[in-house]
């Protein structure tokens, strides 16, 4: 399997500080690869970096085969980016964006077929100041998919999407996967990133806490939680060892035991677990 982005200790200093510590990864062509980690982890510096967009202190950085510190048009032309507010000042009709931004690649999308992929088709003649936050959020992924991109950096790409706009954009995502097409999402939601990446990288000060499939890392997480009812009382109980705790409540129990429930930790609870709290 080929490799779209390999990242091998890589720095990003501003002073004394370092907003990333010596963080190396690989994502595989083809994937689809969430970067989580709190505020001020070092996510956005590094995906600036992978971009292209900001120089980094020290490490080896390559992007498709090629330094994005030394990026050539040719290279911008085979990767797509979401920034995190594009369209917010943009005087164009959506339909105007897309087919505006379409000229400047040699093999852009149909401006139709993206307008209706994003859910932009209705709104497409309408200014984007008189669209919603999620709308325009839409436009912006439509505008980094116009260049038909071997890669896609997508930054908090559904902030602001109600439930129903989540889901279409979760089939958008999958459509691209589908298509070989290489995605680096980063996302505060949780239940996003477990729903759409192969593989998650969590960094938490700068540094590569946790990497893993969305099963991997729950698997981390060593307790389960019995939950019962007891003469009306809810109770509740975290262990390494779930059947052993069934068994003794089972034998200290005549008949059913009220309301039983055995849960693993969600991804959530390991995330905050990796990260210290430091959300």
């Amino acid at each position: 399997m080929t490799t779209a982005i390999e990242v091998t200790d890589l720095r990003k200093e501003y002073g004394d500080k370092a907003a990333v510590d010596g963080l190396s990864l690989s994502i595989r062509t083809g994937e689809v690869f969430a970067l989580l980690g709190p505020n001020g982890a070092g996510k956005s510096t590094t995906v600036e970096i992978l971009e292209g967009f900001r120089k980094r202190t020290s490490g080896d950085v390559s992007v498709l085969g090629h330094d994005p510190a030394h990026a050539s048009r040719e290279w911008r032309e085979r990767v797509g980016f979401m920034l995190q507010s594009t369209s917010d000042q943009m005087l164009l009709t959506p339909r105007e964006a897309i087919t505006h931004m379409g000229r400047l690649y040699p093999n852009p999308k149909p401006t139709d077929e993206l307008l209706d992929a994003v859910g932009l088709k209705e709104k497409a003649d309408v200014k984007p100041r008189t669209l919603s936050g999620g709308m325009r959020r839409r436009l912006d992924v439509a505008l980094a998919l116009v260049g038909s991109p071997e890669l896609v950096f997508l930054d908090e790409p559904t902030t602001g999407f109600d439930p129903e706009a989540r889901r279409h954009f979760w089939a958008l995502i999958e459509s691209l996967k589908d298509a070989g097409i290489t995605v680096l999402l980063t996302t505060h939601y949780l239940d996003e990133a477990e729903h759409l990446a192969d593989r998650i990288a969590i960094i938490n000060d700068g540094q590569l806490a946790a990497l893993d499939t969305p099963a991997g890392l729950r698997a981390k997480a060593i307790d389960s939680v019995v939950t019962w009812t007891e003469n009306g009382t809810q109770r509740r109980t975290v262990t390494p060892t779930p059947t052993a705790t069934l068994r003794e409540l089972l034998a200290a129990t005549e008949g059913e035991v009220a309301d039983l429930a055995v849960t693993k930790p969600s991804l959530e609870d390991v995330y905050l677990e990796i990260i210290g709290g430091n959300e």
